[in-house]
């Protein structure tokens, strides 16, 4: 087309400096021909279509366009020169920008003749040489699966099939349950709430008819049917149920019947309804699963050892405005972690400053993180196929009773499959140094044994 040898005679002069850690200062000069040039073809564009009283469409001279449609023509020649040149400096120096170009299209004046100058910064991804990613020295904890642990794992499975059996000889105790009715006053209401035969679990934190009561075992143990328990608690500020929300309730609890769960018997009922023939090969399904959690743990273990070796041996500035918007995320999800447990609003704000100096480091610990393991990435030339990212999603679909399509789509929709993307190219790249790493095996320490029995 005509457009080549125009766009070959005229080149943008660029020029880049360094402006800060990971930003850089983009000065252009766009030459007076190309400018000439965009505007006669605007003008151009111009005269098919516009409708100048007393001429045929087409026909009306550059001058009467000029005098009409003037300050806007130019300010869309001024957006569309700035916005090519700064898109083709970046390409073509190959600058690995993170975020757009911040530059202020107001302030930039398009000259009567002569070249248009401009600048502006943009934040880019940091520079800095790995370590060796072969042979990087991990230790790997021996984890064996003790018996103690499979019996505590059988014993669980009974209590799970468990039937709750009456206390013959009548007194609560520790894990039972009681039968009662429950009458509940809220401190500003009018009447009270009734509640007929609820089940109440005698713990050290429990719940009466959906409000939480701090020492319920205390209340509880040793009282007998015909009994009436009463209490009095403060409810949080931060309650989900917005009626008892900070509020003083009265509970009277009048215990109707008293139930111990009595564990399911190892007989062939119980086998069969976990589908294996018997005890020794319980046993070993049961071997088989703690094995793979043990292995699974020692696998974090090395990963994060080998994060921790990246991290110790990597350095680099990092652009602060991103660290700030990381840091945000980071405070937010936190906020909501604190909120979700049940801490107040005023408990939070005190653990919210200790949180913003820690959330600045989490920060920049993950952005850390995601550039090394990116450039991890690339070094080692890993890639990541959507068949991978599929099988993926399958994989965890199953385990929370989902369909796959169905997951993706919810993925794709918020925003978690970029981020699954790269977790996925993470967990590769690992995988790939883990196989050349130097792994020591070391024994569990012994106080860790004794905990695990308790």
């Amino acid at each position: 087309g005509e457009e080549e040898p125009e766009s070959a005679a005229a080149k943008n002069t660029v020029t880049i400096e360094d402006a800060g850690p990971c930003r850089k200062k983009v000065i252009i000069e766009i030459p007076e021909e190309t400018i000439k040039s965009a505007t006669d073809k605007q003008y151009g564009e111009l005269r098919k279509d516009a409708l100048v009283p007393g001429f045929r469409k087409g026909r009306a001279p550059r001058r009467l366009l000029e005098k009409r449609f003037g300050k806007d023509t130019k300010e869309a020649i001024k957006l569309k020169l700035l916005a090519e040149a700064s898109e083709s400096a970046i390409k073509d120096n190959k600058l690995q920008t993170l975020g757009e170009p911040d530059v202020d299209y107001e302030k930039i004046e398009m000259p009567g003749e002569g070249p248009m100058k401009f600048d502006f910064e943009v934040e880019v991804r940091p520079e800095f040489e790995l370590p060796k990613l072969e042979g990087i020295a991990v230790t790997r904890t021996k984890l064996d699966v003790a018996d103690e642990q499979v019996d505590g794992e059988i014993e669980r499975m009974q209590r799970l099939s468990g039937i709750w059996t009456p206390r013959e000889d009548g007194a609560a105790e520790l894990d039972d349950q009681i039968i009662a009715d429950v009458a509940l006053k809220t401190e500003d209401a009018e009447a009270q709430e009734q509640l007929g035969e609820i089940q109440i679990y005698v713990r050290r934190s429990g719940f009466v008819g959906g409000i939480p009561v701090e020492k319920l075992d205390e209340l509880l143990v040793g009282a007998k049917a015909g009994d009436r328990k009463q209490t009095t608690v403060e409810v949080s500020k931060t309650f989900f149920k917005e009626q008892y929300r900070g509020k003083k309730v009265d509970i009277s609890i009048e215990i109707k019947d008293i139930k111990w769960l009595k564990p399911a018997e190892l007989g062939a009922g119980f086998f069969e309804r976990l589908g294996v023939e018997d005890q020794d090969e319980l046993r070993e399904r049961i071997q088989d699963k703690l094995q793979s959690q043990l292995e699974q743990r020692s696998r974090t273990e090395m990963t994060e050892q080998i994060f921790k070796y990246l991290l110790d041996n990597t350095n680099f500035d990092l652009p602060l405005d991103i660290v700030g918007e990381q840091a945000e995320t980071v405070l937010r999800r936190q906020y909501m972690n604190l909120l979700s447990r049940g801490l107040s609003r005023e408990q939070i704000e005190e653990q919210m400053e200790q949180l913003r100096a820690s959330s600045e480091e989490q920060a920049k610990e993950q952005l850390k993180t995601f550039f090394i393991m990116d450039k991890v990435g690339d070094k080692l030339e890993i890639e990541v196929t959507e068949e991978e990212i599929n099988g993926r999603i399958a994989q965890l679909a199953l385990h929370q009773g989902q369909r796959p399509e169905r997951m993706r789509e919810e993925m794709a929709r918020d925003g978690s499959l970029a981020q699954f993307r790269l977790e996925v190219r993470q967990s590769k790249c690992i995988a790939k140094m883990l196989e050349s790493a130097a792994i020591t095996e070391v024994d569990p320490p012994k106080e860790a044994k004794k905990s695990k029995k308790a």
